[in-house]
């Protein structure tokens, strides 16, 4: 049997070389640069309808890769 997640889950991991926390909670999943606040978030409604890929999609369109 799995492990009810009723509070967050912090880890640490490095993304082409820059550190990053990766927050899991019961609501969703938030991925920030180490020392900010603002970063990703995704809701696990959202990754369960499919709107995660839309989310995605627009985010990208805005933010263009470098």
């Amino acid at each position: 049997m799995a492990t009810t997640l009723d509070k967050e889950l912090k880890r640490a991991l490095v993304i082409k070389d820059k550190p990053f926390t990766l927050t899991l909670g019961p609501l969703g999943l938030k991925l920030t640069e180490k020392g900010h606040q603002k970063g990703i978030e995704l809701k696990w409604e959202d990754l369960v309808d499919g709107d995660a890929a839309l989310a995605a999609a627009l985010n990208a369109s805005v933010h263009p890769a470098a």
